[in-house]
């Protein structure tokens, strides 16, 4: 099998909340890929460009645009500013994510709101934006970031939970209407990975990472890395009859049950 199957070079590709984390971790195998970078950042430009710098760093050709994704207007306007001076949008990754840990009794319906928007809102107002141009181009890639609790629930995340189950079925109501212009609108739920964010509870004996590594068949938290290869194939040729499909890069977790506490 030819290797130019997941040949991204010629292509562009925007990945929201793309300054740190996993959305960094994605941006970079697409830019070792080939593709050029843009990369969305909401928190300050200080910030967005010294990732565009790590990118440019590792020989990547990167940009960055300051924009709210829950503000559709600043999204329409990013989006044709970006597609004026870097080229037409070739690959969406819709990343940019919150979570709050409140139990739901005790949740503010203006903090449930807000997870909603970001985690569920933002994800259709850029798409929609950004797929226009893909429909009269009759080609595109968009990838809208689940998790497994687009599947699962857990405690104290019930907002989350709710916004990454509805983005699961969003993303099939896009393929949906989007396939027959040979746009593959395709997920990734990402499990448990080491990131700067996890670093305080990744300690033996803490009991979320106890619980985790023995929950995770692997048996070890995901490096951000992992998620690279996910991110290429579903933006890459590779991919071209994949639609509606949520690709899990959690280690085995949703495969199982789980063991008892005294198994090996």
């Amino acid at each position: 099998m030819s290797t130019k199957l997941f040949d991204l070079t010629g292509k562009v590709a925007l990945i929201t909340g793309a300054t740190h984390g996993l959305g960094m971790a994605m941006a970079t195998g697409l830019g070792m890929a080939g593709a050029t970078v843009v990369v969305n950042g909401n928190s300050s430009q200080e910030k967005l460009d010294k990732a565009v710098a790590t990118y440019k760093e590792l020989g990547i050709n990167a940009y960055g645009y300051l924009f709210d994704v829950t503000n559709e207007k600043q999204v329409i306007d990013s989006i044709d500013k970006i597609q004026s001076e870097v080229g037409n949008i070739d690959i969406l990754i819709n990343n940019a994510g919150i979570i709050k840990r409140t139990p739901l009794v005790e949740m503010e319906v203006a903090d449930f709101k807000q997870v909603i928007d970001v985690d569920l809102v933002s994800p259709f107002i850029v798409s929609k934006a950004v797929v226009k141009g893909m429909i009269e181009r009759r080609s595109g890639k968009i990838i809208n970031i689940c998790s497994m609790m687009s599947e699962l629930g857990r405690n104290s995340v019930g907002a989350y939970a709710a916004a990454k189950g509805g983005l699961k079925m969003l993303t099939q109501n896009m393929a949906t209407e989007w396939a027959k212009f040979n746009i593959q609108t395709n997920g990734i739920g990402p499990g448990y990975f080491a990131t700067s964010q996890t670093a305080p509870i990744r300690v033996d004996g803490n009991p979320f990472n106890d619980f985790i590594v023995s929950r995770t068949p692997a048996g070890v938290w995901g490096d951000p890395d992992d998620l690279q290869g996910a991110a290429i194939f579903l933006s890459s040729n590779a991919s071209n009859f994949v639609n509606g499909q949520v690709l899990y890069v959690d280690g085995g977790i949703l495969a199982t049950i789980g063991k008892p506490s005294n198994e090996d």
